[in-house]
């Protein structure tokens, strides 16, 4: 359509909807990638979000929902940009059943404002983030995860309830206030990991955890890829039960965190035992303290790019080879940290744009025959014009295709952004 005109209407209908303190035009702060919508609009309610979708469907208006503003990075360039829908407005903590373990709220809360709330309860939202102040329709639609994704699993496994308004305004619930409560699509699961590009997430139902009462940091230094991955092993097949095993530090100087959480004598007793285990490979020590020890997923210095590197467990010596060697014969400086247990590695790499293009390519095309993956998590837009940055979608593609067809047919929702272009 001709948005500019139409502008004056468009801007008549959308106050008309949410107030005219909460539509304003786009200026640089909302552009992504380089491309500026039209307007920034922040319904307060469910209701008013339908409408303002009802209105972008029936203009053919492209619109990316925004909450914290923390993973927009992610994603391709999109490929039409009309309205950024903030739903910072929509944040509330609606209920919090502390004796069921249940927190219902708006996608525009924060995380740390619901932690703050459970946390009165002695329970807790058991995912860790790069930013507190990341909202949690955000952290949903990326399916953020951190180093304890090992033991409590990523959000994907943490939502048992949805409330989506769908591109048309129609408004859809998944699941509910049990853990097991789904019938037809199992909106949870399909919309966590989306990136916006089916519809709206309005409210979120998660599962929480008592927060333990005691933990215990390990950490194990060692000279060698090689002991990293002998750690890990060991680790993995003893009957240990940690939160979270995590890898950081530079090539030459490794370091494995491993964080034990329960009981003051049950983690006192399984980071001795740890020890033990582990002290053929590197050097074990118990921390001093346990608290803010581990790096949560895309943590650390801002880097102009950053990626993020799954493979199978055992792989995980191997990937770190890859990289590298793939990055010093290219010339780019990178650091390297993650998740050893899951095998989630997250990769900050320095140097010329051509050349951190080539690394990534070089590592997609050396993980693929394993299964491996290379996504391209922050980067500038020049990079993202010489590399996708999901990668192959794989025999997934038409089927994901479906869905978008099937829940977006008119194509308003982040068009572009997502997995092969959609």
């Amino acid at each position: 359509m001709n948005v500019a005109g139409s502008g004056a209407r468009l801007d008549r209908d959308l106050m008309d909807i949410v107030g005219a303190a909460h539509v304003r035009p786009a200026d640089v702060r909302d552009e992504i990638d380089g491309i500026r919508p039209h307007w920034v609009v922040a319904p307060g309610s469910i209701s008013e979000a339908a409408a303002v979708l009802r209105v972008a469907s029936r203009e053919g208006l492209a619109l990316a929902p925004r909450g914290g503003g923390t993973a927009m990075g992610l994603g391709n360039p999109p490929s039409r940009l009309d309205v950024v829908l903030e739903t910072g407005r929509m944040n509330r903590v609606l209920a919090h059943e502390a004796g069921d373990l249940i927190v219902e709220a708006e996608a525009g809360a924060s995380l740390e404002d619901l932690q703050t709330i459970v946390r009165g309860s002695g329970q807790m939202l058991a995912i860790d983030s790069p930013h507190p102040h990341a909202t949690l329709g955000g952290m949903v639609a990326a399916n953020t995860s951190g180093a304890r994704r090992f033991r409590y699993g990523t959000l994907r496994d943490l939502v048992i309830g949805l409330t989506i308004v769908l591109p048309d305004g129609t408004v859809a619930r998944s699941g509910g206030r049990v853990v097991k409560n789904v019938a037809g699509y199992d909106l949870g699961k399909l919309f966590t990991g989306s990136l916006g590009t089916l519809g709206l997430i309005s409210q979120i139902i998660f599962r929480l955890h008592a927060v333990p009462p005691a933990r215990a940091l390990v950490e194990i230094d060692v000279d060698s890829i090689q002991a990293v991955g002998d750690v890990v092993q060991v680790l993995l097949h003893s009957p240990l039960v940690p939160s979270a095993i995590e890898l950081s530090g530079p090539a030459t100087q490794r370091r494995i965190n491993v964080l034990f959480e329960g009981t003051e004598a049950g983690v006192t007793e399984q980071a001795q035992r740890a020890c033990n285990l582990t002290a053929i490979s590197g050097r074990p020590s118990i921390a001093e303290s346990a608290e803010d020890d581990l790096e949560p997923g895309g943590a650390g210095p801002a880097a102009r790019v950053a990626i993020k590197i799954t493979c199978l467990p055992a792989d995980v010596p191997a990937t770190l080879t890859l990289i590298d060697a793939v990055t010093e014969k290219k010339g780019v400086d990178v650091e390297v940290w993650g998740q050893a247990a899951t095998a989630v590695l997250w990769v900050r790499l320095y140097g010329e744009m051509n050349q951190i293009a080539a690394v990534i390519l070089r590592l997609r095309e050396a993980m693929a025959p394993g299964g491996g993956s290379v996504v391209v998590t922050e980067a500038p837009v020049d990079l993202k014009r010489l590399v996708d940055v999901w990668g192959p979608a794989g025999d997934a593609l038409p089927l994901m295709w479906r869905m978008k067809e099937r829940f977006d047919p008119l194509n308003v929702m982040n068009p572009g952004r997502f997995v092969g272009g959609i």
